[in-house]
């Protein structure tokens, strides 16, 4: 107690020490510094793995001193712009991508983009391949390869599921196009043929099936009975991902979009290695063809559209050469391993063909195209070179010309198709009045399983 020490205190100033005597033993020195005791492990009574008190302290200072830090560091990573430099410095800070999306999809995925949804190979036929150690193998060797894909699929999901948010009725759609091209552009970082757009945005309307989007002083605005097709592609080192999905804003084409959105799925499923294209044409016209719609008091049923196809898809080349159809056409071409294709499905309430009309805004330079010197006009052996430079055997619109500067090209553009050497693809359109969906998916046949690669959150 207080008064205790105050009592300890005033005997001690009244009978102070006497002077140690000749046989009392002097303390010994004190050490400047005490110097902390080592325990020995192997005869102490401690565990093995027990720290001293006076050192547990210590490392529970020094680890709190380091979570501060790294605190401190995350914070300021999170309240600045995201860059590349945050995450070489930071490894431990993932980025998250930005709405509306601005951050490179090489600084969110430095590693490659995500594994796309997961399916097993049809058919007893395929069984062995999950469990085959040859299979396996030859899977793991081809991981690296779809590193590009898979950053390139990655790109499709973010712009589409962020046009998603803002496309609505009273938009122009060459202002649509021009914004999620320029999204694409923002994440994808667009560098000549490395990467960059895979073919123009379609967006076609209503009866018109495919290959529409507004040339340049188009302004045709997005009704809210309208039925879009918003068809769109990127690509890394010519590895293209190819998918598509119908814009409704009526509930009344619900219906419609699911007959097709199922349609899409069934040929996925029943897509695989070594099955037969026009068994999964059988399969998707099947599902497709069991619907029926009633749109303003009339009833269809969904019809598919059978010279409408889905494709393989080779390094800059998105039509292949094999087709998958929609019907039971009788082709016995069979999946291979290792191949890409773009499943794709077309379902109508109208007539179950299209056909070529309207002004011309796709083209491709043909991928066996006979040699430029057979190019005699000035003007279109000048726009080749463009066209060579910044698209080669990828599809281009007149609107992506008119962008870069080669305003007069209509003459030219003409020559090198009559030359052969530049294909147009018109719009395809079917019945007027008739109301057409469409919904599409790029997937490898993997040995092992199919990976569908641009699966997701939306379709």
């Amino acid at each position: 107690s207080t008064q205790s020490t105050w009592e300890f205190k005033r005997n001690l100033m009244e009978n102070p020490a006497e002077p140690p005597s000749p046989n009392t033993q002097a303390p010994p020195p004190q050490k400047e510094a005490q110097q902390p005791a080592v325990v020995d492990v192997a005869s102490s009574k401690l565990p093995a793995d027990a720290t001293p008190p006076a050192a547990a302290k210590a490392k529970k200072r020094r680890k709190k001193r380091s979570g501060a830090a790294v605190s401190s560091a995350a914070t300021a990573s999170c309240t600045s712009t995201p860059t590349a430099t945050t995450t070489a410095t930071s490894p431990s800070v993932r980025l998250v991508q930005t709405e509306p999306p601005t951050i490179p999809i090489f600084q969110l995925y430095p590693n490659g983009g995500p594994e796309g949804e997961i399916l097993s190979h049809p058919g007893e036929f395929n069984r062995w391949r999950t469990t085959s150690e040859e299979c396996r193998e030859r899977d793991r060797v081809t991981q690296n390869l779809l590193a590009d894909v898979r950053l390139a699929a990655e790109v499709h999901r973010q712009t589409r599921l962020d046009a998603q948010k803002w496309i609505r009725p009273g938009i122009k759609l060459i202002d649509m196009c021009r914004r999620m091209e320029a999204t694409t552009k923002q994440i994808l970082q667009n560098h000549g043929l490395e990467r960059g757009w895979a073919f123009p945005t379609g967006c076609s309307l209503n009866h018109v099936a495919a290959h529409y989007t507004p040339n340049s002083g188009d302004d045709t605005v997005l009704q809210y009975g309208d039925v879009m097709k918003v068809d769109f592609g990127t690509h890394i080192n010519g590895r293209i991902v190819d998918c598509a999905w119908t814009v409704t804003f009526d509930p009344v084409y619900d219906r419609l979009l699911a007959a097709v959105r199922e349609a899409t799925n069934t040929g996925l499923r029943e897509a695989g290695i070594d099955v037969r294209v026009c068994d999964i044409g059988a399969a998707i016209q099947e599902v497709m063809e069991s619907h029926e719609v009633e749109i303003r008091g009339k009833t269809f049923q969904v019809r598919a559209i059978q010279n409408l196809c889905g494709h393989s898809i080779d390094p800059y080349r998105i039509h292949a050469g094999k087709s998958v159809p929609v019907c039971n056409n009788g082709d016995q071409t069979k999946m291979e391993e290792g191949e890409f294709f773009a499943i794709e499905t077309f379902g109508s309430t109208g007539s179950a063909k299209v056909h070529e009309d309207m002004e011309c805004s796709h083209y491709m330079k043909a991928f066996d195209a006979p040699p430029a010197r057979t190019v005699r006009l000035p003007r279109a052996r000048q726009l080749l070179q463009h066209i060579d430079a910044n698209y080669n055997t990828l599809a281009f619109c007149r609107r992506w010309l008119d962008e870069a500067g080669e305003t007069k090209h209509i003459m030219a553009l003409k020559n090198l198709c009559d030359a052969g050497i530049v294909q147009p693809y018109p719009p395809l359109v079917g019945r007027p009045g008739s109301y057409i969906a469409q919904f599409e998916h790029t997937f490898i046949l993997r040995p092992t399983c199919k990976e569908v690669l641009s699966r997701g959150p939306d379709y």
